[in-house]
């Protein structure tokens, strides 16, 4: 990357709207966000968001992709690598003049986890919601399903919301929309899936904790499942990947 390029990327960067898009995009991870949702977490209208994210779009820091009638948008992280290393080439003339702690910090990369299910729209939900808030910073997991439903649950949505867990941005996703996602653990969570897990183009490992379905049955019936995967799936998941 040239200075040019980056004064251009700096520049986009440099507004506090187009900022805080960027940031929040970053955190999403491969999946993204539709505009809308972006919108509506960031308090901007809509005229307002089209414009940022047009912007951020024509100097290749996001890149936009159409679902149905939905644009998802996500962060370039290959644009985002190259602007760091910029910054940070040659950084104290090669000598090591970061405290410990800030180097043990930025070399830590997380582990993707990816969920499947059959629906996407209960289990694997919830479990992406709970690994990524009691993981943070070890685990970036995304949830997907072999037949995606409609919408997710509402009961799943519930029991979340009754746990103080986010559920902004939820939504049935299709297995082929995570497939070039840089995936460490495949996890399935009802047999169904077991049955179909696809297959990725590279070895995966793969671990299998199936969960009740409580599509159909009261609220706790899902919260039950909820805490089910807390106490079963995050523990297993630590141990597959040997996290401490």
């Amino acid at each position: 990357m040239d200075t040019l390029k980056a004064s251009e990327l700096l520049a986009a960067l440099g507004h506090e709207s187009r900022l805080a898009v960027f940031r929040l995009l970053v955190e999403a991870g491969a999946d993204g966000v539709h505009a809308r949702a972006i919108g509506e977490q960031l308090a901007l209208a809509p005229a307002t968001l089209s414009f940022h994210l047009a912007h951020l779009s024509r100097v290749g820091l996001i890149r936009g992709r159409h679902e149905s009638r939905f644009i998802f948008y996500s962060a370039d992280y290959e644009a985002m690598d190259r602007l760091l290393t910029f910054l940070t080439h040659n950084c104290c003339q090669g000598r090591p003049c970061l405290p410990d702690r800030f180097l043990e910090k930025t070399m830590h990369t997380k582990k993707t986890v990816l969920v499947l299910c059959t629906g996407n729209s209960c289990r694997s939900q919830m479990a992406e919601v709970i690994i990524n808030h009691d993981m943070a910073g070890e685990i970036h997991a995304l949830s997907a399903g072999t037949k995606p439903q409609p919408h997710v649950a509402n009961g799943a949505i519930e029991a979340l919301k009754q746990a103080g867990l986010p559920v902004n941005n939820l939504y049935p996703k299709d297995v082929d929309s995570v497939m070039d996602a840089p995936v460490d653990l495949v996890v399935t969570v009802c047999d169904n899936a077991k049955e179909a897990c696809p297959i990725f183009p590279r070895p995966i490992p793969h671990l299998h904790i199936p969960f009740h379905d409580p599509h159909g049955e009261p609220l706790e019936s899902f919260i039950g499942v909820r805490d089910d995967i807390r106490t079963r799936l995050v523990p297993a998941i630590r141990k597959a990947l040997n996290l401490p």
